[in-house]
C-alpha cells in the first residue's frame, strides 16, 4: 500500500510538471552583459588633513587638546611661550618711556624758543634746530612703540589655532616640549570622510567618476549607506595601483584609517540571467524547470550567482538556447 501511494504521488508530480511545461510561461536562456564587480578593501580617510603649526618658537606652556577631540576653526589648541619676549617687551616699554620724556622736554624747549624768537632775541637757526629735535624724537617714539607692538603680537602668536573644524588625529607634543616656528603641534581631519580605494592598474581605464560602489553588509554600522559613488580618480598610479575616492553617507562614526570591504564595478562580462520566479529552491538547492525537445519538463540543479536588477545570475547548469518553464 505504501509503495502504491508513493508511486501515485510521483505520477501526479510528473503529470503536473508535464502540464506546466505545456501551459506555463517560458523563458529562453541567452547571454547578457553585466557589470563585473571586484571586491577591494578601502580605507576611511578625511578629504582634508591639515596641521596646526606653531607660529613662534618656544616651549609648550599649555596643551588643550588630545587625540580624538572635536575642534572648531580658530580654537586655541596650545599656547607656546617664548621666555625671551617678556624682557624684550619690558625693554621696549622702557625705551618708549625714555623717548616720551625726551619728547616732552623737547616740546617745552621749542615753546620757549618760539617765545624768544618772537621777541627778537633768539636766532632762526636755533629755532629750526629745536623743531627738528621735536620731529626726530616723535619719530623715534613712534618707532619704539611699533617695536613694542611687534613683540606683543609675537607673544599673542604663541596661541596655536585650529585651521579648520574637524577631529584631532595626532598630537606629537606634550606640555613642556620645545617647538620651532612652523612645527606641527596637532593634525586635524576635516568633518567630511570618504573611502579611499586602491585598485590594480589594469582597472584604471574602466573606472570613472560617478561609478557606483557597494559597501559590504558586514561593515554597515550606524547610519552608513549601503551604496556610494566614485568622487575622484587620481591620475597617478602608485605601486601598480590606481587610487580613487568614493563618497558614502554616514562615515562620520568610523575611525580614520579603518578598512572596509567594498565592491566596485570595473568591467563587463557575459552571463546568463534568469528571472527569480523561474527558480525553485528545495532544501537549500536551486532548480530550474527545463523543457526538453519532446515537450517534457525536468528539474535540473543550477548554481546561483549574484542578484542583479535584470535577474539572477546562473553560474552553471544551463546553456544558451535552453527553454525554461515557470514553475
Amino acid at each position: 500500500m505504501l509503495r502504491a501511494g508513493l508511486f501515485a504521488v510521483l505520477v501526479l508530480a510528473a503529470a503536473t510538471a508535464q502540464a506546466n511545461a505545456q501551459s506555463g510561461e517560458t523563458f529562453t536562456v541567452s547571454q547578457s552583459l553585466i557589470a563585473d564587480r571586484k571586491a577591494v578593501f578601502a580605507t576611511v580617510e578625511s578629504v582634508d588633513t591639515v596641521a596646526a603649526r606653531a607660529r613662534i618658537g618656544g616651549t609648550i606652556g599649555e596643551l588643550r587638546v588630545d587625540e580624538g577631540d572635536a575642534v572648531e576653526a580658530g580654537d586655541v589648541l596650545a599656547v607656546v611661550v617664548d621666555d625671551r619676549l617678556a624682557p624684550q617687551i619690558g625693554a621696549a616699554n622702557a625705551s618708549a618711556s625714555a623717548l616720551a620724556a625726551q619728547l616732552e622736554q623737547a616740546r617745552i624747549d621749542l615753546t620757549r624758543a618760539e617765545d624768544l624768537f618772537e621777541r627778537g632775541i633768539f636766532p632762526q637757526a636755533r629755532l629750526d634746530q629745536a623743531r627738528t629735535q621735536v620731529d626726530v624724537l616723535e619719530g623715534q617714539l613712534a618707532s619704539a612703540r611699533q617695536e613694542r607692538a611687534v613683540l606683543v603680537q609675537q607673544s599673542r602668536e604663541g596661541d596655536v589655532l585650529a585651521p579648520s573644524a574637524g577631529r584631532v588625529l595626532n598630537v606629537p607634543v606634550t606640555s613642556g616640549s620645545v617647538v620651532l616656528p612652523g612645527e606641527a603641534v596637532a593634525t586635524i581631519a576635516s568633518d567630511l570622510y570618504l573611502l579611499r580605494l586602491r585598485l590594480p592598474e589594469r582597472h584604471a581605464r574602466t573606472i570613472s567618476e560617478g561609478d557606483p560602489v557597494t559597501v559590504d553588509a558586514a561593515a554597515l554600522t550606524g547610519d552608513v549607506a549601503p551604496t556610494g559613488r566614485i568622487r575622484q580618480v587620481y591620475p597617478r598610479i602608485e605601486d601598480g595601483r590606481v587610487v580613487a575616492d568614493a563618497v558614502v553617507d554616514g562615515l562620520g562614526d568610523f575611525f580614520v584609517g579603518e578598512r572596509v570591504r567594498v565592491y566596485v564595478e570595473v568591467d563587463e562580462r557575459a552571463a546568463f540571467l534568469v528571472p527569480e520566479d523561474f527558480l525553485i529552491n528545495r532544501y537549500g538547492v536551486d532548480y530550474v524547470r527545463l523543457r526538453e525537445a519532446d515537450g517534457h519538463a525536468v528539474d535540473i540543479v543550477v548554481q546561483r550567482g549574484r542578484t542583479t536588477p535584470d535577474g539572477i545570475e546562473i553560474l552553471g547548469g544551463i546553456a544558451e538556447g535552453d527553454v525554461l518553464v515557470q514553475p
